[in-house]
């Protein structure tokens, strides 16, 4: 069964509604064989403002499948085919087009299979675009708060995976990269979702890219409620540590289904976080799980990654893990999470097993006593 999300009226879909005619890419690619210009930065491509234009039907409002904070998101077809996703930035202060490639490089040259990847750019006029391979099954915001049915396609494993995925790309921009790389704007809507329900990262380092220091950005960034760390509101600076406390209200938004504050709850239950710790400190975990999963997890595993999530979110921004620590706990927790349920089904073997040879045994027992009469 296909699911369809409908999210802000999009729909995210792998489907594109719009592609260049063949007029339109006649007209920009010459003989046919003419693709973009390769950058000088020693990656990717440079794309024409035209190019990206033909390809994404114009701009067009029909083939919008994103909007937020730094600009607006189109999909894309371009002239080999590939399926793109042009970012169309808003406020960039119309930055020198040299300051505006040295930011993008760093961008382009990470490489990680649970990031999206950046292809190219377009620097034309005013325009400040970036091109990122197209992730066609939509984002992780539409895929638990969107209108998918009583039962959830993102089953528990799905979700502990997709939370796996997000903290090694996550780790691998804090940890791998030298000068690392802070997201600054983990929110669900930031993290794609492929037809495997593999987790991508998106939309890391534009905020460096597009100012930390402007007004615009700091607006966006208050404007992510609920996702921002205490601290931010004394320093006026996201960093590392508040990353790690924006993961931790994403894992109790997988887990839960719930949006980070919702004042449509009854009191208690708007802030996630607040509500979160009641529950645990009541014992009540194991109602604080999306209704919408068909086969909830056993009480260990939901405890163990119940864990993780409050230890991220930790007020003392100095006691919260680093990605790294959250990736071994996260695959430790996986491991037992596999081997309980191995235990399980081989305790139900044996069980039936057992049940079996009693019954067989009954069975030769009363065959036996009927012989000796």
């Amino acid at each position: 069964m296909e699911h369809r999300v409908v999210f802000s009226d999009r729909v995210s879909s792998g489907e594109s509604r719009g592609t260049a005619s063949a007029s339109e890419t006649a007209s920009y690619s010459g003989s046919g064989n003419v693709g973009p210009e390769v950058s000088h930065l020693g990656w990717g491509r440079w794309y024409t403002l035209r190019e990206l234009e033909a390809a994404t039907n114009g701009l067009c409002e029909e083939n919008v499948i994103g909007e937020g904070g730094y600009g607006i998101v189109y999909r894309g077809v371009l002239t080999d085919g590939t399926k793109v996703a042009v970012k169309n930035l808003l406020n960039n202060r119309g930055q020198a087009e040299k300051e505006f490639k040295v930011e993008v490089e760093v961008i382009g040259r990470v490489r990680h299979k649970n990031l999206v990847r950046l292809l190219g750019y377009c620097v034309e006029g005013a325009y400040r675009m970036l091109v990122y391979d197209f992730v066609d099954n939509g984002n992780l915001e539409q895929w638990i708060h969107g209108d998918v049915g009583d039962v959830s396609p993102l089953t528990w494993d799905i979700r502990m995976n997709i939370i796996l995925g997000m903290a090694k790309g996550l780790a691998y921009l804090h940890e791998g990269l030298e000068p690392k790389v802070v997201h600054r704007d983990i929110k669900s809507g930031n993290i794609l979702l492929d037809r495997q329900w593999n987790a991508k990262v998106s939309d890391f380092g534009l905020a460096k890219l597009l100012g930390s220091d402007s007004s615009y950005v700091t607006t966006r960034v208050m404007g992510a409620f609920g996702y921002v760390a205490p601290e931010y509101a004394c320093t006026g600076m996201l960093n590392e540590k508040s990353d790690i406390y924006s993961f931790g209200i994403l894992i109790m938004e997988i887990i839960t289904g719930r949006n980070p504050v919702d004042y449509s709850r009854p009191q208690g239950e708007t802030n996630l976080v607040d509500w979160l710790k009641t529950m645990v400190g009541n014992r009540r975990s194991e109602e604080v799980v999306d209704p919408k999963i068909a086969e909830p997890p056993s009480s260990k595993a939901l405890k163990r990654v119940l864990l993780v999530a409050l230890r991220c979110v930790d007020p003392d921004a100095n006691k919260r893990p680093k990605m790294g620590h959250i990736i071994h706990m996260l695959e430790a927790e996986d491991s037992l999470y596999r081997d309980e349920r191995r235990t399980t089904r081989d305790h139900g073997n044996r069980d039936k097993q057992e049940t079996a040879a009693t019954e067989s045994g009954e069975s030769g027992s009363r065959h036996h006593q009927q012989k000796l009469r």
